[in-house]
């Protein structure tokens, strides 16, 4: 599969927002407080009713289909919060689902999932991965979602970019968490067409950074994949199809630490009330840092981040919170 910019024109991408408006809130954007000479403002997707993005690609997939489509139920694979989109969808359009996740997934997630109502099966880290690869998964019925390589998804996560041109100044730069690059590919492919002079940046992990090592090689490469509670964002590898447009439509791949993030969900508490999940927080890590640059190369001074999710391991945020104030 190869996607093209036209796949998220403008008036696909309305058609979308149409779509998914009695599912997904339009979310706010708001400036951050901090003391940085950058100006960082947040789209919070934390804000939807499932706590996650995940809910306008879910929604907009599934609607697209279908009652017909939808007959015999959904199922998807996700850490979590895809599976809580998909989920929420399902008990709101009155279908089964079933979400396949690794073993270990966060117990705040598996929690929400079980409370919309689907059926969880537990799979090995290896071939709960390898689903997004085969689309298969033994004893599934109905229509497979998949979590991010799927035009119907990647049209309904560009709404988000679509707000962020309505509701905000010009931006010099967006910064927006690489999980399986769904959301920032179709953010950027949107941006591309209605807002050239915004640089899209993907934001990541050390501890799993496929996309800035696939950048830095010119192509996807191997690397050392740790899992930490930043568990949204990350994996060992890049998927063919979706390496191919993010290496067209984004400009690069900004990676932080696992300090860096705790340190940047400390201060989205502290200083807007903001509730983050390790994913969230990595776009807003670079910003606070001041490595976020134009499409030119220079330093930006109005940056949008995407707080992604707020669907962290309260366990988790009570640790971060605990340590040093922002």
């Amino acid at each position: 599969m190869r996607y093209e910019l036209d796949q998220f024109s403008p008036a696909a991408v309305g058609a979308a927002a149409e779509r998914i408006a009695p599912l997904a809130v339009r979310t706010p954007l708001v400036r951050l407080e901090h003391d940085g000479p950058v100006d960082i403002w947040l789209k919070l997707e934390n804000l939807q009713p499932i706590r996650s993005f995940k809910i306008r690609g879910a929604a907009n997939a599934m609607l697209a289909i279908g009652a017909e489509g939808l007959e015999r139920g959904v199922w998807s694979a996700s850490a979590g919060n895809m599976a809580q989109g998909v989920a929420y969808c399902a008990r709101e359009l009155g279908v089964p689902c079933t979400v396949v996740v690794p073993e270990g997934a966060p117990d705040a997630k598996l929690r929400a999932i079980r409370r919309f109502g689907a059926d969880i099966v537990e799979a090995s880290f290896r071939d709960w991965f390898r689903i997004y690869e085969t689309r298969e998964y033994p004893g599934m019925k109905g229509h497979f979602i998949h979590a991010f390589s799927d035009p119907a998804v990647m049209a309904g996560n560009a709404t988000i970019g679509r707000e962020i041109i309505d509701d905000g100044p010009e931006f010099d730069a967006a910064v927006v968490p690489y999980g399986g690059g769904g959301l920032s590919c179709g953010i950027a492919a949107l941006l591309r067409q209605l807002a050239p002079g915004t640089a899209v940046h993907a934001a990541e992990v050390d501890t799993a950074a496929p996309l800035a090592a696939a950048f830095a090689a010119g192509e996807p490469v191997a690397i050392d994949h740790q899992r930490t509670f930043v568990d949204g964002i990350g994996g060992p590898v890049l998927f063919a199809e979706m390496w191919d447009f993010a290496s067209r439509v984004l400009d690069g791949a900004l990676v932080s630490s696992v300090e860096e993030i705790r340190q940047a969900i400390r201060q989205l508490a502290a200083r807007n009330a903001v509730v983050a999940e390790g994913a969230g927080a990595a776009a807003v890590a670079p910003a606070l840092a001041g490595r976020v640059t134009t499409s030119d190369g220079k330093p930006a001074r109005r940056v949008v981040c995407v707080i992604s999710g707020g669907n962290i391991d309260r366990r988790i945020l009570a640790d971060i919170l605990g340590e040093a104030s922002a």
